[in-house]
């Protein structure tokens, strides 16, 4: 098996052909670590991100031998998406994706997850974030946490 993978990774500015892929990333990488979600709100979803999520974020894309495996779409300083295909889990792919954001913000970084998301919470407490607050979603009724970078985590 060919552990080179972290020479071919490129981070870009998404682009209108990448829609499928992001698409495909989410669905799979959302499926897995929102179990408790129910199909309505996931189709709702699964139409919102070309007509409304991406038009109005700033996205990008990881890209592993031309081929996008991931992507992080910032909403000023929010995180309001990040989601690596699964089969990519554990490589560095979303950490890559999160050191972009923080370069670009700053480190001034944000993020929502719900309380339920335990592969999300377990990824961005290992990277540095801590609770700030939490509410209940109410379009799911699922508590969602919020989170903010501690930039004194920061490698770089």
């Amino acid at each position: 098996m060919d552990h080179s993978i972290s020479t071919s990774r490129l981070i870009r500015k998404y682009k209108n052909s990448d829609l499928d892929a992001v698409l495909k990333c989410w669905e799979s990488a959302f499926r897995l670590a929102h179990p408790f979600i129910e199909e309505a709100f996931v189709a709702k979803v699964r139409v919102d991100i070309p007509a409304l999520y991406i038009p109005n974020a700033e996205t990008w894309v990881c890209e592993e031998r031309d081929l996008v495996v991931g992507f992080i779409s910032l909403m000023g300083n929010e995180i309001a998406a990040l989601f690596v295909d699964p089969k990519k889990h554990g490589q560095g792919n979303g950490r890559a994706l999160v050191d972009k954001a923080c370069a670009i913000r700053e480190g001034k970084i944000t993020v929502e997850v719900f309380e339920l998301n335990m592969i999300g919470r377990k990824f961005y407490k290992t990277y540095g974030f801590e609770y700030r607050d939490q509410y209940v979603f109410e379009d799911v009724g699922e508590t969602v946490l919020k989170l903010t970078l501690n930039e004194s985590q920061l490698s770089t």
